[in-house]
């Protein structure tokens, strides 16, 4: 969720002031040798946590707390070491492993907020270390940043107890706004860092990046100064700001966000937790980045869309939506809704409504148990209408829907798929235009 609260920072500043499941290890050496992204487990074995998915995303792929860290490392920024483990024993393990006498134990999902959900335990002793994994492994957990989904804790991360003098915030995102690589920090960071851009805006300091020139030493040390930092922290903020911003570049990344960037109490800074999240149109160039995806994380209709080269949303409508065009399908809620009924879906299946395409576009929709009839908006412009007739019939009769669909197309042959629809024999139900099968859609729902 680093992406929307990185945004509404920055909108509120704006607004209101002037223009897996086996062994990793990171921060320090550790004895095993078991190659990045993996966990400890009792039976040594190493399982890569993405090892059975190489899907391509369709939009910006998130990272566990444990994978952002290993990336901030390799950059040079500073990190607690720690371990991640997919078991009791594993954490207790990897607390051993670590040394110390103190521990915190977090559960890694794709959500902020851990911590106030329990999921972020404070352990004294290795019992202690042993009892907070169990009591996180095997859950599904539900925060604030979740959007109401309870997302399943496989792993654990365990890292040294470090002692904080202060709690800061930085990030660097894509400023449509600028079109260049922003900075967003502020003296102030921790769970509250959204109220404080919303009650105290002049705490929230941006930076905007060159893009010819790149981030200079001296914008960090500007930067570092409004943290009220001093010292030593000045040169380790700039270290931090240069590692972020090549990380950012090298990486082909859309946001990370330090939260919080602590100080010590030795006086240093680290990153003691971190949001990454990744540009997918540049996944073609990061097989590492792609590897490390947990689609355990995600919906599940979603990330078989992923599979099948469909755009899939899931909504809180009783009514599914199959339109081929972003914006035709936009356009296909909006009208939805001004009809009184609610979508289930954003699905756009692209410009090649093939009966392939379709009949996993319906399997999708019918993965929801709210869907009650489905609506069907087709624009004939690269494909004819006659063969997307054809191919949605065909999708019909094999996927065996039992709910009404309704089915507006519109282009070349429309007459003659009008005509196919209609005799099919099927609960298909043709529309003249998009207001009426909105209608007809919102009335078949009831």
């Amino acid at each position: 969720m680093g992406q929307y609260r990185a945004a509404l920072i920055h909108g509120n500043m704006r607004d209101r002031q002037p223009a897996a499941a086996s062994p990793l290890s990171f921060g320090r050496p550790i004895v095993e040798n078991t190659g990045p992204y993996c966990a400890v487990s009792r039976s040594s074995r190493v399982i890569p946590p993405s090892s059975l998915f190489s899907v391509r995303s369709r939009y910006r792929m998130n990272f566990h707390e444990y994978q952002a860290k290993e990336l901030f490392a390799k950059y040079g920024i500073a990190v607690p070491p720690g371990k991640v483990a997919n078991s009791p024993d594993a954490a207790v393990d990897a607390a051993k492993h670590l040394g110390g006498s103190q521990w915190m134990v977090k559960a890694q999902i794709h959500a902020g907020g851990r911590g106030k959900a329990g999921g972020v335990k404070f352990c004294r002793s290795l019992d202690d270390v042993r009892a907070a994994a169990k009591g996180m492994l095997g859950t599904n957990m539900e925060t604030y940043q979740s959007a109401g989904r309870a997302l399943p804790v496989n792993l654990v991360l365990v890292t040294d107890a470090t002692d904080i003098a202060k709690e800061l915030y930085l990030s660097i995102l894509t400023d449509r706004d600028t079109k260049a690589i922003s900075f967003i920090a502020s003296k102030h960071g921790g769970v509250d860092i959204e109220q404080v851009a919303h009650d105290t805006p002049e705490d929230i300091h941006t930076l905007v990046v060159d893009y010819v020139e790149g981030l200079q030493p001296y914008q960090a040390r500007e930067l570092a100064f409004k943290m009220d930092l001093e010292g030593k922290q000045v040169n380790q903020l700039v270290k931090i700001m240069l590692g972020l911003y090549k990380l950012f570049n090298e990486k082909d990344l859309a946001l990370v966000e330090l939260n919080p960037l602590a100080i010590l109490a030795d006086g240093n800074l680290a990153a003691l937790d971190g949001k990454v999240n990744s540009d997918d149109n540049a996944e073609f160039r990061h097989a590492d980045l792609a590897a490390m995806r947990d689609l355990t994380q995600e919906d599940a209709a979603e990330a078989a869309a992923v599979q099948h080269n469909l755009n899939y949303v899931t909504m809180d409508g009783t009514i599914g939506c199959m339109v081929n065009g972003a914006g035709l399908a936009m356009a296909t809620m909006d009208v939805i809704k001004l009809a009184g009924g609610e979508p289930a879906n954003f699905l756009d299946v692209g410009g090649g409504a093939t009966k392939e395409r379709v009949t996993e576009a319906f399997k999708l929709i019918l993965s929801s148990d709210k869907v009650k009839a489905i609506l069907v908006n087709i624009f004939g412009g690269i494909v004819r209408c006659d063969l997307i007739a054809e191919g949605i019939i065909a999708a019909v009769k094999e996927v065996g829907l039992k709910i009404p669909v309704i089915v507006r197309l519109q282009g070349t042959n429309v007459d003659q798929g009008r005509e196919l629809l209609a005799n099919s024999g099927l609960a298909i139900t043709p529309a003249d235009d998009l207001n009426d099968a909105a209608q007809k859609a919102v009335a078949a729902a009831a």
